[in-house]
């Protein structure tokens, strides 16, 4: 009986391992989407000149990856004094690495910017789109400064006469990243008597555009004796806020047209006690403070088209004050509103004690989810204004 030798099969051949430069660019960003924040993406594409590319050549993305994500607050600056060392404070996120990588290196106490003169001390009057706005009231300049990456623009102030009286502070207006990266125009209010000016410089022409006075409307009659307060910039147009008075003093920046709004009428008297700003999907809202209630107000339109104020809610925080803070009633009696930008608002606590009011806890408020969140605390502030980190313009462009 004859036997036959089996052979074993040949051994097919193992597949090669699937990595991630085998994935296509479409699936690449539908990862990428899912990312906590802006400065993880910015660590994701800079892993590889394929994620890089992927990145830079999809506006939609860019465009998805901001409905979807939050602008990145990575600290804030307190004091209008940036050569005290107190006037910058980071937030730390723990659960996201992003932020931590992002402020490493950079110099939020603005040691890059030059003195002209001895004793000379830069201040801080604004921050957008990546740029800390500072300015020098012994030389009368500006500087735009991106701590991050150090992009530095030095100018005069607008020139000063015909009888402007005060300066209602300065707004950033940056341009728009995708088209025009690092561009930016700055925005001043002055005021004479019952008339306004607005001055607009441009980082593009390198010069200051004086707008003409307005004639006296019947708004803005009221503002000879009291004073305007900075506020927003939403969709477009600056905001400044009457401080006795219920209504708001609007500049269109791509008109370069004033017109005024009122506002609820139990606002007047009590212009330090509320702000305007923006929620997420970018209407313009009020939020207002009584001891430790907020009340949020939004903008809607009746059935003519006319624009109207509508009480949306009101929260009591003090039982979420002092679950976040872990502090005693004692020590929060009151609460202030700073600023409202992309749905957060940035409040902070206060308690009375022999007639003279301490800070506590700076918190922020989500108006989309109701969530109250501690950010820091600190005794010492003059103002507050939190740096958002804009999109690198290695990020942008399509080639």
């Amino acid at each position: 009986m004859a036997f036959r030798s089996r052979e074993p099969p040949p051994r097919s051949r193992a597949p090669a391992p699937t990595t991630i430069h085998d994935l296509g660019e479409d699936l690449i960003l539908e990862i990428f989407l899912r990312l906590p924040s802006l400065p993880s993406l910015v660590r994701a594409a800079f892993a590889c000149r394929a994620f890089l590319a992927a990145v830079r050549s999809s506006p939609a993305f860019r465009r998805r990856f901001r409905a979807l994500h939050g602008p990145p607050v990575l600290g804030v600056f307190l004091g209008q004094d940036v050569t005290d060392v107190r006037s910058y404070v980071p937030l730390r996120r723990q659960s996201d690495p992003g932020f931590s990588a992002a402020a490493r290196g950079s110099d939020f106490f603005v040691n890059r910017v030059p003195d002209f003169l001895a004793g000379a001390r830069w201040h801080v009057v604004a921050c957008r789109g990546g740029f800390v706005l500072l300015f020098d009231w012994i030389t009368r300049r500006i500087a735009a400064y991106n701590p991050l990456t150090g992009a530095l623009d030095l100018f005069p102030a607008p020139p000063a006469g015909g009888g402007e009286l005060a300066c209602h502070g300065y707004h950033m207006v940056p341009c728009d990243c995708d088209e025009a990266p690092g561009s930016f125009r700055v925005v001043s209010l002055f005021r004479d008597g019952s008339q306004l000016r607005a001055a607009i410089f441009s980082s593009a022409t390198r010069a200051w555009q004086i707008l003409p006075w307005t004639g006296e409307a019947p708004a803005q009659q009221l503002v000879r004796r009291h004073k305007l307060l900075t506020g927003p910039q939403v969709e477009g147009r600056v905001y400044w806020t009457h401080a006795r008075r219920a209504y708001c003093i609007v500049l269109d920046t791509a008109t370069l047209q004033f017109s005024s709004i009122d506002l609820p009428a139990h606002l007047k008297g009590q212009g330090h006690k509320y702000r305007t700003g923006q929620t997420k999907d970018g209407k313009l809202c009020i939020v207002h403070a009584m001891e430790l209630t907020i009340s949020i107000w939004l903008q809607t339109t009746d059935s003519g088209g006319a624009d109207q104020w509508r009480l949306d809610c009101v929260i009591p925080l003090d039982g979420e004050i002092l679950k976040v803070t872990k502090g005693s009633p004692a020590e929060h009696s009151s609460l202030q509103v700073w600023m409202i930008f992309d749905g957060i608002v940035y409040l902070s606590t206060s308690e009375t004690s022999g007639g003279a009011i301490k800070l506590r806890s700076f918190l922020s408020f989500c108006l989309e989810t109701r969530k109250l969140e501690k950010l820091f605390c600190k005794t010492a502030y003059n103002d507050f204004y939190p740096y958002i980190m804009a999109w690198p313009p290695s990020l942008l462009g399509n080639n």
